[in-house]
């Protein structure tokens, strides 16, 4: 691929261009396109396609992440991941907290999605699971098994009514994500390993209004975000032109309020050791609590196989 080179962010090619760098053959051709490739293994494909020429791996991992988090069985009830997103006449495409997704993630997955999921091959939802778990793996992450099943919204109405309560706030700390990860169903040492999640990406202050990167290889799938709580030094600042508070080390990288909780609380920072320590620990209890996260609310439709969204 000629942009396999390029480190811009995802705005530097029009769509056009993007589609154009993907176009293997269309869903029609692929059935008998005779290479021995199943179709899940076409659109792992170009996923990776995409992933080389955009560097995009942590915007399509928060894609899943927000379609799947709203889930909530506490006070909170309902939410599942059904890509409702796609729609932004209201619900929760217009959500705050989807700043980026709705037209950075959604656009990045376009080509592939005209391809595949118009064709039947697959559903938005579980397109989203899939290029996300794929990204993991890309950036050199644990593999991660994706289920197929999850139904599509059919329309805007098919949101939850706010993100309030079902995803954390980065300027909150301890009891909140307690409070917001405990009705979803994970546990304390869930709740460390999907932070770890944060060992990719960074936050940009139009979209969330925090700013930087958490970790210095933000591409990278690794332990190193809990390297860094425990062996960088983090000082308070306020990013000047949205006055959110966050924290930056010399080394220019962040953590959030809702980062530095996990190490002022003795049973999330015990598990943010072990993690510092072992790699392999991480990764497999990232595994299990993340592929619950995106399960939540609709495991039991879900199945093995790709198979046409019913």
């Amino acid at each position: 691929h000629t942009h396999t080179h390029t480190h811009t962010h995802t705005n530097t090619h029009t769509h056009t261009q993007m589609a154009h760098a993907y176009t293997v053959p269309a869903a029609g051709d692929i059935s008998k396109a005779g290479d021995g490739k199943s179709l899940l293994e076409h659109i792992v494909a170009d996923v990776k396609a995409l992933l080389a020429a955009k560097n995009c791996g942590p915007i399509l991992i928060r894609l899943s992440w927000h379609d799947a988090g709203v889930f909530s069985n506490g006070s909170l009830k309902g939410g599942c991941p059904n890509a409702v997103m796609r729609f932004t006449d209201s619900g929760e495409g217009t959500f705050e907290a989807n700043a980026g997704l709705t037209d950075v993630a959604i656009g990045l997955l376009k080509p592939i999605a005209d391809k595949y999921v118009t064709a039947g091959v697959i559903s938005n939802a579980d397109l989203w699971a899939l290029a996300a778990n794929v990204a993991i793996e890309f950036m050199g992450g644990p593999h991660v098994v994706t289920r197929f099943g999850r139904p599509d919204a059919k329309d805007s109405g098919e949101s939850v009514e706010s993100q309030v309560g079902r995803l954390p706030d980065g300027d909150k700390g301890v009891s909140h994500l307690r409070e917001v990860f405990a009705p979803k169903g994970f546990d304390d040492r869930d709740i460390v390993a999907l932070s770890g999640g944060h060992t990719v990406g960074g936050c940009k202050q139009q979209r969330s209004g925090f700013d930087g990167l958490w970790t210095e290889a933000p591409l990278v799938f690794d332990n190193s975000y809990f390297t860094d709580l425990l062996e960088k030094t983090y000082r308070p600042e306020t990013v000047e032109a949205t006055g959110c508070p966050q924290h930056r080390s010399d080394k220019g990288t962040i953590m959030l309020i809702s980062d530095l909780a996990l190490l002022e609380d003795a049973a999330f920072k015990s598990v943010v050791e072990e993690y510092a320590a072992d790699q392999s620990r991480f990764f497999a209890d990232f595994v299990s609590a993340w592929t619950r996260l995106q399960e939540n609310g609709v495991g039991d439709l879900l199945r093995d196989e790709l198979a046409p969204p019913k």
